[in-house]
């Protein structure tokens, strides 16, 4: 499993890497054109006051991946928590088995929409299912923002938990360089703005999918190798004890052989 989990991860951090690129553009665009003032009337990018958001958990389907599943979620009820204390509604979408098993537990949890075993890179389809979910209900005022809680892919042995907001588009404030600010934008910026946004808010999800993916597989290798581990160590200390008995065994056989000797001689 240690070196299945190992050939999975390289693939996916491989995945991850190259699709990061493409979504720090979509980051930096969305940024520019929200500090331009041509997203003053797309609906995508209405700033409102929170009063109710959505929250896109991604966790893992199955066990055997260390801290990760549980990291996840312990992020994911100190957000409900804190929804609870300012009074915000909060709906779920739950990605991952784990996810939709947990929330399913929750008192008072409204889950729009699960999705299990999705493939290492979603296609258009599972992207899309979970992309329209929250573009829709931000447009029509159901959640006044859009979180997405997952797993941060930052090396092989380092992942961190991260809540990212992804709507309303360009609320996370991304350094914008100059390549990008500089620019030209045919026919113009409003139409470029309704063409693309859409896919850049389903790039930034996109991402966070592929990034708890290769998180997903770089804990379960780095669980299953302790596992290894400390079953090698269990395995040598039981042989120790194995040889310290039968060497028992036999030193009392000597023993008693030798005993009955001496007593026959007698």
């Amino acid at each position: 499993m240690q070196l299945v989990a190992a050939s999975k991860m390289r693939r996916a951090q491989e995945a991850d890497k190259a699709s990061a690129p493409y979504t720090q553009a979509a980051s930096e665009l969305l940024t520019y054109l929200a500090s331009q003032g041509v997203t003053d009337d797309h609906p995508l990018f209405q700033v409102r006051e929170v009063k109710s958001r959505l929250l896109i958990v991604i966790a893992a389907d199955k066990g055997l991946v260390g801290a990760y599943n549980s990291n996840v979620l312990k992020a994911y009820l100190r957000e409900l928590t804190t929804d609870d204390k300012t009074g915000i509604k909060n709906t779920t979408i739950a990605v991952g088995r784990k996810t939709s098993q947990f929330a399913t537990r929750l008192k008072n949890t409204n889950i729009v929409g699960a999705y299990e075993y999705l493939p290492d890179e979603p296609a258009g389809n599972e992207l899309r299912a979970i992309l329209d979910t929250a573009r829709d209900a931000f447009i029509s005022g159901e959640v006044d923002a859009v979180d997405v809680i997952y797993t941060e892919f930052i090396s092989s042995i380092n992942q961190q938990v991260t809540v990212t907001r992804v709507l309303p588009a360009g609320f996370t404030a991304t350094e914008v360089t100059d390549h990008v600010r500089d620019a030209l934008y045919e026919p113009s910026a409003e139409a470029v703005l309704d063409a693309t946004t859409y896919r850049l808010v389903g790039a930034k999800i996109f991402q966070a999918l592929l990034d708890a993916k290769a998180s997903e597989y770089s804990m379960q290798m780095i669980a299953m190798k302790n596992a290894t581990d400390n079953a090698s160590d269990l395995a040598d200390d039981l042989t120790v004890a194995m040889n310290k008995v039968r060497q028992g065994a036999i030193t009392q056989e000597l023993a008693e052989i030798s005993g009955g000797v001496e007593a026959l001689r007698d």
